[in-house]
């Protein structure tokens, strides 16, 4: 069962942000784009860099080279897919590529990697998920960002660790 999106107004002055979102499944992941963005705009975001690719599988590519490119330009990347099962197997072996794709990525530049790559069983799960008033993945990943982005700026940079 989803839980309804608990809105925070977090605040981050001056934040640099990227959304690396598919272009499958467009709808859905247009939907999750366009709150994505709001929120990070509201939040006093200084940048959101958008970029498109045409599915969910062309996501960690960008995102790599974001994170290692412009590390430490970005606080966090948001990322947004769709995958809505088939018959067969595929879906889920895009889903799992996706997810150890990011997972790597984040890990070795340090750049936190928001996933939104939704791995669904049909249209109507996607409609609640990306299009419900009540809930939306990309306002989610975007509070998730924000967060991230906080807490490791708290941390700060290595020199800045007195051992």
């Amino acid at each position: 069962m989803l839980t309804r999106i608990q809105k925070k107004t977090l605040k981050l002055k001056g934040g640099r942000f990227a959304i690396v979102a598919s272009r499958y499944n467009a709808r859905y992941v247009d939907a999750m784009l366009r709150e994505a963005k709001k929120i990070l705009l509201q939040s006093g975001a200084a940048e959101v860099k958008i970029l498109r690719v045409p599915g969910a599988y062309e996501i960690p590519v960008v995102a790599s080279k974001l994170a290692r490119l412009m590390a430490p330009g970005f606080d966090a990347i948001i990322c947004l897919g769709v995958i809505l099962r088939g018959e067969t197997t595929h879906a889920q072996h895009i889903g799992e590529a996706v997810t150890l794709g990011l997972t790597q990525i984040q890990l070795a530049t340090g750049v936190p990697i928001i996933h939104e790559v939704l791995l669904l069983e049909n249209e109507e799960q996607a409609k609640v998920r990306c299009l419900g008033k009540g809930h939306n993945r990309g306002a989610e990943a975007a509070q998730t960002a924000l967060e991230m982005a906080k807490v490791l700026r708290e941390i700060g940079d290595e020199e800045d660790i007195p051992f």
